[in-house]
């Protein structure tokens, strides 16, 4: 075999090679208001895809408040919603599909959302696994920080403040650990012929590389939910969508992911 040939076979296996993660641009701290503006016009431009994603979702909700509910314990409440808010950007594949859509100004086809989720229902389930077995560590975490709750007598300020402290910075763990796993990981599954690992990873170096633009977005979907939570859900209907809108164009713009084989439905023209 020649020099030739064998430098040519070298070089294709090098181009064979894909990143470990894709890179991510660098945004703006006022990044995350442009994507909500833009997921607000793909809620006005799909209104009724929109809408009925967000039903969907808000009843799940209010399912799950509710056996929480039964069960008699305000804790399980929290956690069972903040376990959803985990959860729930696996159920918002239909929301990044019909954002795709309009991105290239195609009319909104709600079997197209079916059939992007389908393709994909492998690496979805792998994630949404890996979200559930975090989620279910964490709801073990929460229920022994009750160790820390007085059950005798009457609690006083500093041992509430101990308990509810604790409480915050196990929570705040896991969902800092959640959010930079999944802010950009299912649209790039969606958009991309990438594994959920990979995605996984990329999403967590792209919030650590841009800490100020993500905090804001942070903050603005936590407003969000207790603005939904405050309207006694009603709000969630209008603003989940918004979000899971959002959450695509955040992705488009921020992974750089041209290393990764395109699906041919979310080729822009």
């Amino acid at each position: 075999m020649g020099n030739a040939e064998t430098k040519t076979i070298q070089k294709a296996s090098e181009d064979d090679v894909k990143p470990f993660i894709s890179p991510s641009n660098k945004l703006s701290t006022t990044a995350p208001l442009r994507w909500l503006k833009k997921g607000w016009e793909d809620f006005r431009h799909a209104p009724g895809y929109s809408l009925a994603y967000g039903i969907v979702m808000t009843f799940v909700s209010i399912f799950i408040t509710y056996c929480s509910y039964r069960v008699g314990s305000i804790t399980m409440v929290i956690v069972m919603l903040s376990g959803f808010i985990f959860i729930g950007p696996a159920l918002a594949m239909g929301l990044y599909s019909i954002s795709c859509q309009l991105e290239k100004n195609n009319r909104v086809d709600f079997l197209a959302c079916l059939g992007q989720g389908k393709k994909r229902i492998g690496n979805q389930m792998i994630l949404t696994f890996v979200l559930l077995i975090i989620f279910l560590i964490w709801a073990r975490a929460a229920s022994m920080a009750h160790i820390f709750f007085p059950m005798t007598g009457t609690a006083s300020m500093p041992e509430l403040i101990t308990f509810f402290a604790i409480g915050s910075v196990v929570g705040s763990i896991f969902a800092a650990v959640i959010f930079c796993a999944t802010a950009f990981a299912l649209p790039m599954i969606m958009d991309r012929d990438v594994d959920a690992i990979t995605a996984m990873l990329t999403s967590f170096n792209a919030v650590l590389r841009n800490k100020s633009a993500m905090l804001v977005w942070a903050l603005l979907i936590i407003l969000s939910l207790l603005i939904g939570f405050a309207s006694l859900f009603i709000g969630l209907m209008f603003l989940l969508p918004i979000i899971g809108h959002a959450t695509w164009h955040g992705y488009r713009e921020t992974i750089i992911a041209d290393d990764w084989p395109q699906d041919a439905h979310t080729k822009l023209a």
